[in-house]
């Protein structure tokens, strides 16, 4: 479930699908996060990922002109070697390190069990709004700061006047190139 949309999501051109794509692949990753025994981490991935950076990355799709980018250009023998070197590279580092792990399986204890089978969620709610309560709110306000700077940059529009230099756009302004007057429609 998880591993399907991120293969789709390579082969697609269009972004809008691209964006749902990886909203498949997200969903999946936090249900094995699910089965896995990690609730936390999966409704993290529930919320944060799925509800937070995929609806902004679709919103952000949407508020921007419908400027015709290609998403990917498409490969030349240039950008394809390097890339065909790269990727052997990492997967010969990769090998190396599986390979010459000797991936030993050692019982856990007593004590290790009964801990790995309490909810994790208590512990880790109790130390974010405890111990780590200034970072969590730190990470907070700088969010807020980001949504609200990509805002201000989605709804400006180009000066004629002064070189290209960028303006807010007014609201008055957005109804009137849109073909609608305050009044209503002309």
């Amino acid at each position: 479930m998880a591993v399907l949309p991120a293969l789709a999501l390579l082969f697609t051109r269009s972004i809008v699908r691209m964006a749902f794509l990886l909203l498949l692949s997200l969903a999946g990753f936090a249900g094995l996060y699910l089965q896995l025994g990690a609730g936390f981490v999966g409704f993290t991935q529930v919320l944060v990922y799925i509800g937070g950076i995929l609806i902004l990355f679709l919103f952000g799709v949407m508020l921007t002109s419908r400027i015709d980018v290609p998403v990917r250009p498409t490969p030349t023998r240039h950008s394809l070697v390097p890339g065909v070197l790269a990727g052997l590279v990492v997967m010969g580092c990769l090998l190396f390190i599986a390979l010459g792990n000797p991936w030993e399986v050692r019982q856990p204890t007593e004590e290790e069990r009964i801990e790995a089978a309490a909810p994790d969620s208590p512990r880790i709610g109790l130390k974010i709004l405890s111990s780590y309560v200034l970072p969590f709110e730190a990470v907070s306000i700088l969010l807020l700061a980001a949504m609200v700077g990509a805002t201000y940059i989605a709804r400006s529009r180009p000066n004629s006047r002064e070189g290209g230099a960028r303006e807010p756009m007014a609201a008055a302004d957005s109804l009137e190139t849109s073909g609608l007057t305050l009044e209503g429609k002309e």
